[in-house]
């Protein structure tokens, strides 16, 4: 046993051999002594060889070496997946093997135990819970059944008459006779159970009486039966019949009056899927710094209006005029689309899947680009592929997009008597969801006009639509159900927050352009306000898109796009 390790009443600093009970200990793992907090600094400080002090109370927690007993594991092995101590590494059994602290080893291996608690209670046990309740309310439409069944059994035979009093009889009869037949086994099983369970409670008894009893004739005369107990009869399963009516034939109304089905219960393989990951925690950093500044092509004579990543190193880009834009973090220039119909690209956006799609206002469409040799667009919607065409409405253009974790398409349109919706596609163009406009009071969710409506899906499926027009953010539940409007801070002077790109970051915050201001607002997904960015020197702010790492980019209208870190 480690001595370090012992636990003792009272144990002495080496250094000043005073005893401080209430005091936690320290040991040094080179030199093999106990040192109190005092002292500890000064041991540190001895040149005379090298010091490794820790606390003696977290000491304890080590691990025994499995094969060196006189030693603590205070690494670990990852290939051989054990904890090992100094000797074991000096024995050469671990050479070219991964070692770690096992301190450190300990917090990833707790990193999975929280994993694994966090599907238990958040998917798992909700499962086995749904299924309980699935249960208990089959048990109700089993009796809710069993009473429909006999009441059209009734309603059936009153339509009949007096002509069917008859069929009606022999049916309950045979229904009885049925129920006889089945409680007369299930009894007959039930007495023969109950038989032997009385046997099993008796010879129970007489094995307790024998086992405390010296009377050596009735010990040697007992036989076991305990063979005879082993062939468990079989559980009774009951199926129960049902009844199902014909259709009323007079002439022939004893054969279509309708039977009495069996019954069965079945079991169905439950569609079980673990949940994603919680993201890492991400705090705001204390001061917003700029990474990257990347300058594109575009500029005054046609401003940089849209951005959205293709990757964590690659990003896509529009603005005024024809032509969309691939650059890599160095401001590279690495492919150049111009859209079908050779009109400004309104809104871009790029999928989980890495496909870009472009909403072509004037044309009336949403697009996919598909990138062949010639680096054509190419129209994945119907021929002219006009909104209103796929969703019914015949005078309606489509404004903004953004692509969900689900891979659907989030588009928000525009009547021609400048109304305005969010309507929910699958990538192939079919309307999948009630379009988003009202709120529960029948009153619009959105400006009306035709003006900038960035938006974007949140981590937790709420819809989040910057409305310029309107001076704030609107936010909607996934299923259209209005939760707030953002209109900036408390201290925001009336009309002078406007609300241009918009984008969500693993941590569920919504992070919104404020091109009045010159800086990004951050929210949390309740609409309270947490921080402004707004020391990076931002020029009208426009388009937003975040990376996998919450790097955030933001387009200004000058032409450049700035890579921001706001989060740890």
């Amino acid at each position: 046993m480690d001595p370090l390790r012992c636990a003792q009443v009272a144990v002495q600093c080496r250094r000043c051999m005073i005893a401080v009970p209430s005091e936690p200990l320290m040991c040094c793992d080179n030199c093999h002594i106990h040192l109190c907090k005092t002292c500890k600094e000064e041991h540190l400080c001895d040149e005379i060889g090298k010091h490794k002090v820790e606390s003696l109370k977290k000491r304890e927690f080590l691990p025994q070496c499995s094969k060196h007993f006189t030693k603590l594991s205070e690494l670990y092995c990852e290939r051989c997946d054990i904890p090992i101590c100094i000797d074991c590494v000096s024995s050469g059994e671990h050479l070219g093997h991964k070692q770690i602290d096992v301190w450190k080893s300990l917090e990833t291996k707790k990193e999975f135990l929280q994993k694994d608690l966090e599907e238990l209670e958040k998917s798992i046990f909700p499962t086995y819970q749904e299924i309980v309740n699935n249960i208990s309310d089959q048990k109700v439409d089993l009796d809710q059944n069993s009473q429909k069944l006999t009441t059209a059994i009734d309603r059936h035979g009153e339509d009949m008459h007096r002509e069917v009093n008859l069929i009606i009889k022999t049916m309950k009869s045979k229904l009885d006779v049925m129920n006889s037949e089945l409680l007369v086994a299930l009894n007959q099983q039930d007495d023969e159970i109950s038989r032997t369970v009385a046997e099993l409670q008796k010879s129970i008894a007489y094995l307790n009486k024998l086992l405390n009893s010296n009377d050596v004739s009735k010990v040697f005369a007992y036989r076991s039966r305990i063979a005879k107990f082993r062939n468990v009869p079989p559980k009774p399963i009951v199926s129960l019949p049902s009844f199902t009516p014909y259709k009323i034939n007079y002439e022939q109304i004893y054969q279509h009056f309708g039977y009495l089905s069996a019954s069965s219960i079945t079991t169905e393989v439950h569609d079980y899927s673990p949940i994603p990951p919680s993201p890492k925690d991400k705090p705001l950093t204390d001061v917003p710094k700029i990474i990257t500044n990347i300058n594109t092509k575009f500029g005054d004579s046609n401003l940089l209006g849209n951005v959205s990543c293709l990757s964590d190193e690659e990003i896509w880009v529009s603005g005024q005029g024809k032509i969309m834009r691939l650059y890599n973090l160095k401001g590279k220039m690495l492919k150049e689309i111009e859209t079908k119909s050779r009109h400004t690209p309104n809104d871009i956006a790029v999928s989980k899947d890495g496909y870009l799609f472009y909403v072509d206002y004037n044309d009336r469409t949403v697009n996919k680009v598909y990138t062949d040799h010639n680096d054509r667009a190419v129209n994945v919607f119907k021929k002219n592929a006009k909104i209103q065409e796929v969703v019914g409405l015949p005078s309606s253009r489509p404004y903004n997009v953004c692509s969900t974790s689900s891979g659907d398409l989030l588009v928000v349109m525009v009547s021609e008597d400048k109304q305005t919706k969010v309507v929910r596609y699958s990538c192939s163009g079919s309307e999948i969801q009630k379009p988003i406009q009202f709120d529960d009071k029948g009153e619009s969710l959105y400006s009306s006009g035709f003006y900038s409506k960035s938006i974007s899906e949140n981590r937790n499926k709420d819809i989040c639509v910057a409305d310029s027009y309107a001076n704030a953010v609107v936010v909607v539940s996934e299923a259209g159900k209005f939760r707030y409007n953002y209109t900036g801070p408390p201290s925001t002077p009336k009309g002078s927050f406007a609300p241009i790109g918009i984008i969500t970051d693993s941590q569920s915050r919504i992070l919104t352009s404020d091109n009045n201001n010159f800086c990004i607002h951050i929210i949390d997904q309740d609409g309270q306000f947490l921080r402004y960015i707004d020391n990076c020197n931002l020029d009208r702010p426009c388009g937003l898109c975040v990376d996998t790492s919450d790097n955030l980019f933001v387009v200004e209208y000058t032409g450049d796009v700035k890579k921001i870190q706001y989060c740890r």
